[in-house]
């Protein structure tokens, strides 16, 4: 209203002095109402009795949110600049939709013969009046949020901050294409500038967010318009397979690789047949169509880790709660490259005669009895519940 860019120095130099003038009234107001009923209870021991201010109140001033309220009041929302100067707000006032064109820009535009619905229309695509054929101090005074540096917000926040006692909300604006870099050059200006604490907010980050321009909605991930196809499985792959031991028996996991990547991955149970059997082989089969369709590995591991069965095993020392979960085990470690730090002699292997027979290392123990709910117990093949009697071969 007053012609200010936001993102300049007479802006900050405007917005110390109002927070100023605020601040000292507001405490002149506050030790008046000391002479008249006391300072406040922990005054003694405070910055105030430090200072020899008698006052009212520990603190006078603060910037709370004001998203919504300024919606009801239709006012501006605190110190932030214009998200957008058309924009449709969404999921607010129990998820009602509605366009607002700032009102300001709507004057403005009618002063200067400038205004149609037309240009509206142009507006409302992008929020933003940067692109359109307009003059050149509208275009520097009109500027959105996301048109101003992440600096500039941070330095009208500190403007503020600085006269004022608690928090300053606001928020730190950034495009959808921000990165951390950015996000953390925002951080460390806050503190050396002695905010409080801030706000970063990039664009397009949530799947719902309050304030949508049309742009951003266009930039939302769609869905595709065809089903994604796996690659198809390579002739020759390279991998290993690894023994995990789990309350159903030992479970061997064989991951595959080719130049793209994990192509497959085999699961299969000690005991053939059986459904649990059916089961994990239906896991491999899964994980390896969803790994040759591109889906994040660690994502197919933090769906099947922790998922839990009646029969709890362990492997060297680690809960194995599930056939499912010894597969998401198996493969995180796989990503992290532990099983590819191993590495096999192949010279001088002992002939089939001299090898001993492999005693079991992991003890299969737990599991929960489905008639008492008292842990079973394994021996001779054989889940035993000491309590009920209950019993499974296995």
């Amino acid at each position: 209203m007053l012609g200010i860019p936001y993102d300049s120095e007479e802006a900050i130099q405007l917005a110390e002095k109002v927070m100023k003038f605020i601040q000292e009234e507001s405490h002149k107001a506050s030790q008046a109402l000391a002479e008249e009923r006391g300072v406040f209870p922990n005054w003694k021991g405070s910055v105030w009795e430090k200072k020899g201010i008698k006052i009212r109140n520990a603190t006078t001033t603060t910037i709370a949110p004001t998203g919504t309220i300024s919606i009801i009041a239709n006012c501006s929302s605190g110190i932030e600049p214009v998200f957008a100067l058309c924009y449709k707000r969404k999921n607010v006032l129990d998820g009602e939709e509605f366009f607002e064109v700032n009102p300001v820009l709507e004057r403005v535009l009618k002063e200067r013969g400038l205004y149609s619905e037309e240009l509206i229309a142009k507006i409302a695509e992008t929020g933003s009046i940067q692109n359109l054929d307009l003059p050149a101090d509208m275009k520097r005074v009109f500027k959105t949020a996301l048109e101003i540096a992440p600096e500039w917000h941070v330095r009208m926040q500190a403007a503020f901050q600085k006269f004022t006692d608690n928090a300053v909300s606001k928020t730190i604006n950034l495009p959808n294409s921000a990165t951390k870099a950015d996000v953390e050059r925002a951080f460390m200006l806050a503190y050396e500038l002695k905010c409080k604490g801030i706000t970063v907010y990039r664009d397009g980050s949530r799947e719902e967010q309050v304030l949508v321009t049309k742009k951003t909605e266009k930039e939302k991930p769609r869905r595709p318009s065809k089903f994604i196809e796996p690659r198809p499985r390579p002739r020759v792959t390279v991998g290993r397979t690894i023994e995990t031991k789990t309350g159903c028996g030992s479970l061997y996991v064989t991951i595959n690789e080719d130049n793209e990547g994990i192509a497959e991955v085999f699961v299969q149970l000690g005991k053939s047949g059986g459904c649990a059997a059916s089961q994990t082989e239906a896991i491999g089969r899964l994980l390896s169509v969803a790994l040759r369709s591109w889906v994040n590995p660690e994502v197919l591991v933090k769906q099947l880790k922790g998922i839990r069965c009646p029969n709890i095993g362990f492997d060297s020392g680690e809960v194995i709660t599930s056939c499912a979960d010894g597969v998401a085990k198996v493969l995180e470690k796989w990503l992290k490259g532990e099983y590819r730090k191993i590495k096999f002699e192949i010279e001088g292997i002992k002939p089939l005669t001299e090898f001993a027979e492999k005693e079991e290392t992991s003890k299969m123990i737990g599991g929960v009895c489905p008639e008492c709910g008292n842990i079973l117990e394994y021996g001779e093949g054989c889940a035993t519940c000491k309590l009920c009697g209950f019993t499974k071969c296995m």
